[in-house]
């Protein structure tokens, strides 16, 4: 019995050193410090009593835009690989494939005002290209993700992200 366990276990663990270690999967959610509170950064004031016209809407807007751009990011997840859905917005692409997207957590993200707070918003570059055949498309990005600031035409984004895949999203 003792021959047979220690064969088993000749066979079988360099398979298992081989097998690849599972990636995570993140949710948004957990690029957000737990400590941030967005919904106290403006202090007592009421929002839904301001007109567009009304002088502290700007005001209210150029504070949000600012701490939204500054939005504090979660470090722990730094070089390592993930796995992460999103909506991916391309930014460099030809009809065929997207080098760079920004991937955001919900639909229309970044084409209202103001975009999601940079923590929210990861800009994915692919080497390789990623087919995205238009904005928005829900995809399944996987690669290395780093909390490093990027600024685009479109949002500043919180992390960025170095894909090794980049599949249609499927539940």
């Amino acid at each position: 019995m003792r021959v047979f366990s220690l064969l088993c276990a000749a066979v079988l663990l360099p398979a298992l050193a081989l097998a690849e270690p599972e990636i995570p999967e993140l949710s948004w959610d957990d690029l957000v410090p737990a400590d941030y509170q967005p919904e106290n950064l403006l202090g007592d004031l009421d929002l839904s009593t301001l007109t567009d016209a009304d002088p502290r809407a700007a005001e209210a807007m150029a504070k949000l835009k600012k701490l939204w751009e500054d939005a504090p990011v979660v470090k722990t997840f730094t070089g390592q690989r993930v796995r992460l859905p999103g909506f991916a917005i391309p930014l460099e692409s030809d009809t065929s494939t997207a080098k760079s997207f920004i991937l955001v957590p919900y639909y229309g993200a970044c084409i209202h005002v103001p975009p999601p707070p940079s923590n929210q918003i990861v800009l994915v570059n692919a080497p390789d290209g990623a087919k995205i055949k238009e904005a928005f498309e829900t995809v399944m990005v996987e690669g290395t993700l780093k909390a490093e600031a990027a600024r685009t035409d479109v949002a500043h984004a919180g992390y960025t992200l170095t894909a090794i895949k980049v599949e249609p999203y499927k539940e």
